[in-house]
């Protein structure tokens, strides 16, 4: 069984003495630093010269440094920029200005794991990863309610690199749903797994092929749209909020049979196979190796791909049919304060846990169907 720290496990005496640096101000960035200032430790965001996070973070009302500056003056640093530019980052702007007793820490162990960074070995290196995107970390924070996260020690030299880290995650309110400890290569490897197999690739591939199988028998793309896509949320919710069971028992005992009898039709053992190599891939280095060498090159091959991606026939059918549908209309950036106001008003649907005790289950599909907006073919909704 793995081992799971809550906030009783955290001491924030560890943390709040201490100066924080914040490596960029994306969604993870954001996230941690707001979170961290609001929990009383001294957080400075630190990025590049004429970067436009600079100026979020000066109008969230933080300290903005450089890079630079940051590391020296910080006991913290946490590395919150894209995987693909954080070794070049740390060979010019962090590693020259490290210095013994401070801590590095990472949201993913990719660059440790496959050996793109190599920390000196005179710091402390550890991983606390939240499950969730930055904003939703932030938006349940307001309300006090946490994200899980995971936690890892890649170089104890303080000989409290673990303690370190839970008060890391005391402060960005982590540890209130549960931080898991694990390893830098079990994380990076399973994300990754996860990833390309289910969660990105494994899903749009699935959606994309469902959705050209009905066309080509000639179905309507709009139908289609709706049965292979747009529906997919629908069962998503319900296995995040009780699991393969509680799908089953909330859709209808034709698509629960429909279920057990098709889907390891489709997901068959040539599939296991195929996702058995691609973990190999992830494992040896192969897709690591691929990806920073696409990088080094200029990403001509992701750019192609991304421009083709966008072209298919599913992504105009669904961006037609999303416009009829206002409630899926993207919101405006909010300010953290209004971001707070709207937690307060209007309570949101976290992890597990505060799913549970926060509104009521949902029995049947109609249930379901009831509680939030649909969308009725053929009416049109304004933006």
């Amino acid at each position: 069984m793995a081992n799971v720290y809550y906030e009783k496990h955290g001491n924030p005496s560890l943390i709040t003495p201490k100066r924080v640096a914040v490596i960029g101000y994306g969604s993870q960035g954001h996230a941690h630093a707001l979170n961290m200032r609001d929990s009383g430790i001294n957080v400075t965001v630190a990025t590049y010269a004429g970067s436009p996070s600079a100026v979020r973070a000066q109008e969230d009302g933080l300290p903005v440094s450089t890079i630079e500056q940051a590391v020296k003056n910080s006991d913290v640093i946490m590395i919150l920029i894209p995987d693909e530019t954080q070794k070049k980052v740390y060979k010019a702007s962090i590693e020259p200005h490290l210095g013994p007793g401070q801590t590095l820490m990472f949201a993913h162990g990719f660059n440790i794991h496959f050996g793109q960074i190599v920390p000196p070995s005179f710091v402390d290196v550890s991983m606390i990863a939240p499950k969730a995107p930055g904003h939703r970390m932030r938006e349940l924070f307001t309300e006090g309610v946490g994200v899980p996260g995971l936690l890892a020690v890649h170089q104890d030299v303080s000989g409290q690199a673990k303690q370190n880290a839970l008060a890391y995650a005391w402060a960005t309110g982590n540890l209130k749903a549960g931080v898991i400890e694990t390893t830098f290569k079990e994380e990076t490897e399973s994300d990754l797994f996860g990833e390309q197999t289910v969660l990105c690739g494994g899903v749009s591939a699935l959606v994309k092929t469902a959705f050209e199988t009905l066309v080509e028998a000639g179905y309507q793309p709009e139908i289609a749209y709706f049965e292979c896509l747009h529906e997919l949320k629908l069962i998503v919710d319900l296995f995040y909020q009780g699991g393969l069971s509680y799908m089953r028992y909330s859709v209808s005992d034709t698509a629960e049979y429909g279920d057990y009898t098709r889907g390891t039709r489709v997901i068959d053992a040539h599939v296991r196979e195929t996702m058995k190599q691609i973990l190999k891939e992830v494992q040896d280095g192969t897709f690591a190796k691929q990806w920073i060498a696409e990088n080094e090159a200029g990403r001509p091959n992701f750019k192609k791909m991304r421009e083709d991606e966008a072209k298919h026939a599913v992504e105009a059918v669904g961006k037609s049919l999303r416009e009829m549908m206002a409630f899926l209309q993207k919101p405006k950036q909010r300010t953290a304060g209004e971001a707070q106001a709207l937690a307060g008003a209007q309570p949101q649907v976290g992890e597990a846990q505060a799913l549970a005790s926060a509104q009521p289950q949902l029995g049947e599909a109609q249930a379901l169907a009831s509680a939030q907006p649909q969308l009725k073919l053929g009416a049109q909704e304004d933006r």
